[in-house]
């Protein structure tokens, strides 16, 4: 009896290790036929848990968080995916999507902005484009406040002097800089993050806010009380300037000399856009001569900013390292909506997307030189 036991029990271990192999070709049959995905960067957590936990796709990704996929690398990993999650330092282009081929069914951004995305191809594809807008509203809109607040009251320079020596004895005029009580605040291109910036603005007791798109917004201008005025009118009144426009083929350096010779010699500039739509040889120019007292930027061009780069020598420019959604609970959204985008534009339309980018309305927006569109205010 106790020998027919041991038997009966080897015959089980047998019986459930022939299953368990069943089990794990089954299984490695089945997640063959998944759709392929590549990710171009080690995106935050939650998106990675979404994508490992969905059971919808099999994916690889390039595990670095640190360098960016080389673009060798990169156009060898998309041969034949179904479907590809990238983030703004990938650039989209022909070529690439080329090599990826017919069966690339969905494009899933990590990012607000598209201008690493080649639009038209896309288009002509026919592949599915989801991006994360909303998500970063609040951490670009503090990011914004917090660059300008260091920019106008000289916060780096007072932290250089204090760590330095040069704090000695009080000076009537000492690192003085520009208050927002009673400031024209300017917005160049309206849309969430403008609206977003002036409501946390407006307790500091700013007396006016201002802006200029290509058509008055009155919807987005009534929730901050903002009047819409010329190009050339927001330069001259502007205390504080802060952009907001998405990069186009007509915002290309849009901020150059002609816009700050018009500047007060008091205002402070403000870019957390895109890098593209200031002329920086323009901007060294007006702020090393004191045509306008200060400017704050969170993007350049390129990025990273060379630390040879004339406007690094410039007490009075304050740069940041593209940092304005760098905050855990945006980046983690931002990474679950791109997942979920990928997920659900590899299942179904366009329109099934939790955010789906109208790309054929895109390609007409930036066509008609549109500075920011309430759908695709970029940052």
């Amino acid at each position: 009896m106790w020998c027919n036991r041991i038997i009966l029990r080897q015959l089980h271990r047998l019986n459930l290790s022939n299953l368990n192999g069943t089990l794990t070709t089954s299984t490695q049959r089945a997640m063959s036929t998944l759709p392929r995905v590549y990710v171009t960067r080690q995106i935050p957590p939650e998106g990675l848990r979404i994508l490992r936990e969905s059971g919808q796709v099999q994916f690889e990704l390039w595990d670095s968080d640190d360098v960016p996929v080389p673009r060798e690398e990169l156009l060898k990993k998309v041969k034949g995916v179904d479907g590809l999650l990238c983030v703004l330092t990938e650039k989209i282009d022909t070529e690439l999507l080329e090599t990826a081929g017919p069966n690339l069914k969905v494009l899933s951004t990590m990012s607000v902005g598209f201008d690493h995305l080649s639009l038209e191809e896309l288009k002509t594809r026919g592949i599915r484009v989801g991006y994360t807008p909303d998500v970063l509203t609040d951490s670009v809109a503090e990011l914004t406040v917090a660059l300008l607040l260091t920019t106008s009251r000289r916060l780096i320079e007072a932290t250089h002097e204090a760590k330095t020596g040069g704090w000695g004895t009080w000076r009537t005029l000492w690192l003085c800089g520009h208050e927002l009580a009673n400031s024209t605040v300017g917005i160049l291109g309206l849309g969430r993050i403008g609206v977003a910036i002036a409501e946390r603005l407006a307790p500091f007791k700013v007396k006016k806010f201002i802006y200029t798109d290509v058509v008055p917004r009155p919807e987005l201008a009534s929730l901050i009380n903002a009047e819409y005025v010329s190009f050339e009118e927001l330069a001259e009144q502007s205390d504080f300037l802060s952009v907001c426009c998405a990069l186009t083929p007509e915002t290309k350096e849009i901020c150059n000399k002609n816009l700050f010779s018009k500047m007060k010699n008091t205002a402070i500039f403000i870019n957390t856009s895109r890098g593209g739509v200031v002329n920086q040889e323009d901007l060294y120019e007006a702020l090393s001569t004191g045509q306008i007292a200060g400017a704050g930027l969170d993007v350049t061009v390129p990025e990273p900013l060379p630390t040879t780069h004339p406007l690094f020598t410039l007490k009075n420019c304050v740069i940041l390292p593209h940092i304005a959604s760098a905050s855990y609970s945006t980046r983690n959204a931002m990474s679950s909506l791109a997942a979920n985008n990928l997920l659900r534009g590899l299942r179904g339309s366009a329109g099934s997307l939790p955010s789906a980018c109208d790309v054929t309305s895109l390609i007409s927006s930036v066509g008609s030189g549109e500075l920011s569109g309430s759908r695709f205010t970029i940052t």
